[in-house]
């Protein structure tokens, strides 16, 4: 899909957007666990799979370390996330690009989507500005 200044709507745009959308989510979620963390609240998890008809209630320790390491993480691979969506719309750095849409994978069908259109694009960063 060849790119020129009239055309920007694609492929390139759908994985930049995309990209920037969940990248967005990951910094939210990360923020929320280690705000939560910070502060000590549980989360109550509830699980009826095991006891059909009676809702069992498990309590999540949040000031574990791997909780704080997992939200540190998210922030981090949504920031990524961030940069490269914007790089892709700015048909900047394929490579950035790229490893933007990667740190998408966490939350699943986006992140394939958010690479699979980047991937396609690829001839709009040769074509560049």
């Amino acid at each position: 899909m060849a790119s020129n200044d009239s055309d920007r709507i694609g492929f390139l745009s759908a994985g930049g957007i995309l990209s920037i959308v969940a990248g967005a989510f990951e910094v939210n979620g990360g923020g929320i666990m280690l705000a939560s963390a910070k502060l000590g609240i549980q989360f109550r998890l509830w699980d009826f799979s095991l006891y059909p008809g009676i809702w069992f209630e498990h309590i999540i320790p949040v000031g574990s370390p791997w909780f704080i390491i997992m939200g540190g993480l998210l922030v981090v691979l949504g920031i990524i996330a961030i940069l490269g969506g914007i790089w892709a719309l700015r048909r900047r750095s394929f490579g950035l690009s790229l490893a933007g849409a990667v740190c998408v994978l966490p939350l699943g069908i986006l992140g394939i989507v958010a690479i699979v259109c980047i991937a396609l694009a690829k001839r709009e960063f040769e074509v560049g500005d």
